[in-house]
Parts: structure tokens; sequence; C-alpha cells
């Protein structure tokens, strides 16, 4: 059997660089290599792509250091040349990664790639996961694995996340969006809330960014503490979200569509669990989920009713088809004790790791990690 050849791509621009890493390492761990010939290439933090150095496969979030796309004396310059398409991934030298050479014009010599019959790209965050990517390769011409230009920047931007459901019925935390470059006072922000009715604590956070980056809670009523807040998320984006905290637990629902026929499949919906914070003060952070592996654990499925988790699942699908979405997503939500469910956000290329929600929710559903990685490609449209 002619194996295809599937472009991983991994790093990217994004603060969630090394979390695409470790996703990377998973994905290139577990792909089945009988039916594909996996391809990595890295994105350097100032964009750059390349091929060869550092082995992906060997990265982990228990390393020392979190992982970074590196130039190494083995690495070598990825040239696309958009009107050969499939063909159009293209080697350059490793001079040239020296140099700074972006196009096939500035570098030395090139050799082909060789067709590519497929892309994962295993990108999260602003310029992987946002539609920017995603039309990239829609120009060339290559199938790729995950949502769609629209879906993907409708969901990288929370803010137009909730228009998009609100709109078709489906219940979202209440709050506001401000425009951080307008340098507003503490005084003035206060009012802001106040309009909007919203109820303390509240939860400060960048519209743009993933991995909690940036997100701060606010207690109560102070003026300082929320300038402070606001001003922390607008280091990630300057559009900020003000949003009410929601009393209820937080349940996240995998979604796995193929690109052929959009029709969603949910698994049992998951939740992770906090182990070490003082439960009162604590919320999900980027520590919580990707340093600290004893701050939390994962439990799928939820300790909850079987109607709930069905509710859960129901609205994660209606959900996924509001956007457009295609591939997978991972829809993540609020249920209140009264088994109310709200949709917080929708994440096109969740974390990919073999013990990432995702994964672990589909493993609790029947389906293996490594399969799972065969149904995404297969579902591409040819």
């Amino acid at each position: 059997m002619v194996r295809k050849r599937v472009v991983v791509l991994y790093g990217g621009r994004a603060d969630e660089h090394s979390i695409s890493c470790v996703s990377a390492a998973g994905v290139l761990n577990a792909i089945d290599t009988d039916r594909y010939e996996p391809i990595p290439i890295g994105i350097t933090k100032d964009g750059r792509w390349i091929i060869g150095g550092q082995d992906p496969r060997q990265w982990g979030l228990g390393d020392a250091s979190l992982p970074t796309v590196q130039i190494t004396e083995g690495s070598r310059p990825v040239i696309l040349d958009m009107a050969r398409g499939r063909e159009g991934f293209l080697i350059g030298d490793h001079a040239d990664l020296i140099s700074g050479a972006q196009s096939s014009s500035a570098v030395g010599s090139l050799e082909p790639l060789g067709h590519v019959d497929a892309v994962f790209p295993v990108l999260h965050g602003p310029y992987g996961e946002d539609g920017t990517l995603q039309g990239l390769l829609e120009m060339m011409g290559l199938p790729y694995v995950g949502c769609g230009v629209f879906a993907s920047a409708a969901c990288m931007d929370k803010h137009y996340t909730k228009i998009l459901l609100s709109q078709a019925g489906i219940p979202v935390a209440p709050g506001i969006t401000i425009d951080s470059r307008e340098q507003r006072s503490g005084a003035d922000l206060l009012a802001a809330v106040e309009r909007a009715e919203l109820h303390y604590p509240l939860f400060v956070k960048p519209s743009r960014a993933g991995s909690s980056f940036g997100v701060v809670k606010v207690e109560e009523p102070q003026a300082e503490a929320l300038a402070a807040a606001v001003a922390e998320a607008a280091k990630h984006d300057w559009r900020v979200l003000i949003e009410e905290g929601i009393e209820g637990r937080e349940i996240e629902c995998a979604v796995l569509a193929s690109s052929k026929d959009r029709q969603p499949r949910t698994a049992w919906p998951g939740e992770v669990v906090l182990d070490k914070a003082d439960q009162d003060e604590a919320f999900y952070d980027f520590d919580s989920k990707y340093v600290d592996s004893s701050a939390s654990h994962v439990e799928v499925p939820a300790d909850l009713p079987e109607e709930t988790l069905q509710k859960v699942r129901d609205l994660a699908a209606k959900a996924f088809r509001t956007v457009d979405g295609a591939g997978l997503s991972r829809v993540d939500c609020f249920v209140t004790p009264e088994g109310r469910v709200i949709v917080n956000e929708i994440n096109t290329m969740p974390g990919f790791t073999p013990i990432s929600m995702y994964a672990k929710a589909w493993e609790a559903t029947g389906i293996t990690y490594t399969d799972l990685i065969t149904d995404l490609i297969e579902g591409i449209s040819a």
C-alpha cells in the first residue's frame, strides 16, 4: 500500500508555541506509519518554516523547560511555491536560514519535498488556528485536518464566537467587550460593568488568545484590580472580554466530524478536576493545564447524570454546526448546579497530546489515539 505523505506542522508564532510542539510529538509518535509517511515541519517563534534539526518526537511537558522550535545545524528552510500546489514545498540550504531568506527568489539551490497528500496543522492560537494558515492551504489546494477559514477565524475570536452562538439561541456567559486601546480608567471600566449588570466575580480575558493566557479573575468591584486585569489581557490582544463568572463546573466535549459530510460525533464529556489549589481561589490556568501535573487530572465521563452529559453533547454538536465546524473541535461548557448548560468557547485545534482532554474523551468513547488521528486524516475531502 502506498503511504500518504502528511505534513505535520507545529510550533508557530502564538503563545501556545510549546503546547503545539508537545501536541505534534503525540501525533508523530502515534500516527499509523503503515498508512502514512509523516513529514514534520516546524515553525519558529519568528515565523520561519524549517525541516530537520531536533526530533519533535522526543518532546514532552515533563521536560525541564517547555520545548520550542530552534534552528540547529541540521535545519533547512522550507519555502512555499503557491503555484505548485501539492508539489509546492521546497527545501533550501542551511545557509539560507542564517541569511534569513524566505522566498524562492532569495535563496540558493532548492529541492522539492515531493508530493504532499495532506497537512495536519497541529498549531494552536493566532497564525495557526485563526484561519490565516487555513487560507494559505486553501489557496494551495492542499487538504488539511480541521476547521476551515471561517470557523477557525470565528472561534479564535471569543467576541464573535459569542455573537454567533447567541444568534443561534445557544446560552453564553453574560459579558462585555472593550477596546483596550481606548485607555479607559478603572472607574470607567467599573461603570461599564455596572451598566451591563454583571455580577462578580468577573473573568477578564483576551478575545483572541488560548490556553488561559492573560486571563485574570476579579473578585470585587475595585477599579485598580479591574484596570490591572484589563492591562494583563491587553498584553495578548487589544480586544478584551469582561465576563460574569458562572457558578458551575467546567465540562468539555470533544467533537469529531468528517470534512466530507460535516455530521458531528460527540464523545463523552469530561472534566478537569483541580487537585492542588484552593478551589475557592483557583481556576484552570496555563500552569494547571500544562506545567504542574499534580495540579489537576482529567475525568471522562464527568461525574454528572447521564441526562446532563447528553445535554452537553447535544449543545456541543449544535455549537459546532453553528460555526460551520469541520474535522475536530473541543466545545467548553459550564454546567450550573441547576443543570443548565452554557457554552464558554470553542477550540478548533484543542491540545492534542495523548493525555489531553480531546484524546482522553475519545478513548473513553471507544476510539484510540491512533485511530483518532487516522479518522481525522481520512475524513479530509480530497
